[in-house]
């Protein structure tokens, strides 16, 4: 066994062959072996302390998709701070927000961003290649860390929360840890590709994985088809994880994917024809649905044997964790992979987190072998008439009507029923927008409560970047303020 990669004050065993030799990631036709990545952390770790930068404080990091992200997180796990990565997506003004919020001792921004953090007000700002020039010129020994405990924060993943303001997710080393070291993608794999980029939890939770495996983390920095294929064409990685959005992308593709051996799939909803276009593009490849989120990691896998006999499930709870309902149908995660907490938030951290675990805001089911199935977000409920309607369930029975490109169920308020069904669609091009009629057509095995009386023509169904998840309270005030002005 070779010397181990200290991350916190959980260690990642390089087997051998390979060992500090290994190839740890890949950004483009940049690399960094294990033991390069090492000494880089210990490096970074030095010139952070010498910024202020100990125990218990947060550095902020705001860049581009680079290697450097990867140590600069080591870096900050070995003096025991907080990493909070930040989305390249957000403009100043909200990144400002956040670092009023999180109040960090450092913020590291790439150039492209460093004149906007020294804006914001009371925040200490270096340069991603002023860090990494600093770096270059120390000791590359190991850090000592005796302080930090695995109880302790390790990152902060910021959410925007159902208000619009910030909420810090707190993630803990044990639980960094335990998230990515059971259930993998698979044991043994030669290279992980990751498509999530590194301010979203799916993108660090791959980057663990991979080096907990002793295997290579592959980078892109964008997700989409071409540039995932040129990956996996280059760097061969034997194990893929895609959101179905970003699995459209590289389907759509014509490159080379023989490499892949596991091609996983979840996170927001999909129809059945994905599942079958995958085994028919990759038939040799393994594919498993995940459920999970920041605040709990991966909670549920329907592993590739069980997808033809529980197609519409997410599978079973993970080994370190169990899954209950509450009465009203709500999934509830308990285990110690579950965040700290959100940072300085009691009520919502108490919203979140109560004696049986974390409460998912997932509305759900399972059947008498204990497999999920999602119906859809508490807080996405239609109540219509006295009855509950889920969008989810609603838009997997329309999915599949021919000229529709892209669709969301919401409620729109309504004196009469409370609320009543809306259905907004994208048509495809040469495709006329249904009429509630011919929904109720194609719907005749729907429950009459549960199908659209309303069908609202939109130009797009906004998603959210990283998971492709339906962002179903914008589309609600949009449709709502175009039928105000209707009227």
């Amino acid at each position: 066994m070779s010397s181990p990669l200290l991350i916190g004050n959980s260690l990642v065993a390089l087997s051998e062959p390979g060992g500090r030799g290994a190839l740890a990631a890949t950004l483009g036709s940049e690399q960094i072996t294990f033991g390069e990545l090492d000494v880089a952390a210990n490096q970074l770790a030095r010139v952070l302390a010498q910024n202020g930068v100990a125990h218990g404080e947060t550095v902020m990091w705001w860049t581009g998709p680079a290697l450097a992200s990867l140590s600069g997180m080591l870096a900050c796990a070995r003096l025991g701070a907080v990493f909070a990565p930040v989305s390249v997506l957000l403009d100043a003004e909200a990144v400002a927000q956040i670092a009023a919020y999180v109040r960090p001792r450092l913020l590291v921004c790439d150039s492209e961003r460093l004149d906007a953090g020294r804006s914001f007000e009371g925040v200490a700002v270096l340069a991603v290649e002023q860090l990494e020039r600093a770096a270059s010129g120390m000791a590359g020994g190991s850090i000592d860390d005796a302080a930090v405990s695995e109880a302790d924060a390790h990152i902060l993943y910021l959410t925007s929360g159902s208000t619009g303001q910030p909420k810090g997710v707190l993630v803990s080393h044990r639980a960094s840890w335990l998230r990515s070291a059971p259930d993998g993608s698979a044991p043994g794999v030669a290279g992980v590709l990751c498509t999530f980029p590194l301010y979203h939890y799916g993108g660090w939770h791959y980057v663990i994985e991979a080096w907990l495996a002793g295997t290579a983390v592959h980078l892109v920095s964008r997700a989409d088809g071409s540039e995932v294929t040129t990956a996996v064409e280059r760097r061969r990685p034997e194990a893929i994880y895609c959101i179905p959005a970003v699995w459209e992308r590289v389907l759509a593709t014509d490159g080379d994917l023989a490499s892949l051996r596991y091609a996983d799939t979840g996170t927001s909803s999909f129809g059945d024809d994905l599942l079958d276009r995958l085994a028919a593009r990759l038939p040799h490849a393994r594919t498993r649905v995940l459920y999970g989120a920041s605040e709990a990691g991966r909670m549920a896998v329907l592993e590739h044997a069980e997808l033809a006999d529980h197609r519409g499930s997410v599978g079973r709870s993970v080994s370190h964790g169990r899954i209950r309902l509450s009465p009203e149908g709500e999934v509830i995660f308990s285990g110690p992979a579950v965040m700290n907490g959100y940072l300085d938030l009691p009520e919502a951290t108490a919203a979140a987190l109560d004696e049986h675990g974390y409460l998912t805001g997932d509305l759900g089911w399972t059947d008498e072998q204990g497999f999920l199935y999602i119906t859809g977000r508490k807080s996405e409920a239609i109540r219509t008439g006295g009855e509950w309607v889920s969008p989810v369930e609603v838009e997997a029975a329309i999915r599949e009507l021919a000229g529709i490109a892209d669709l969301a169920v919401i409620g729109v308020p309504d004196p009469q029923w409370g609320e009543i069904v809306c259905l907004a669609v994208v048509p495809q091009a040469g495709h006329a927008v249904p009429t509630a009629e011919q929904l109720r057509m194609h719907l005749s095995g729907l429950a009459r409560y549960k199908q659209p009386r309303l069908v609202v023509e939109v130009a797009e169904i906004p998603r959210t970047t990283a998971t492709g998840q339906t962002m179903r309270k914008a589309i609600r005030a949009s449709v709502v303020e175009a039928l105000a002005v209707g009227r």
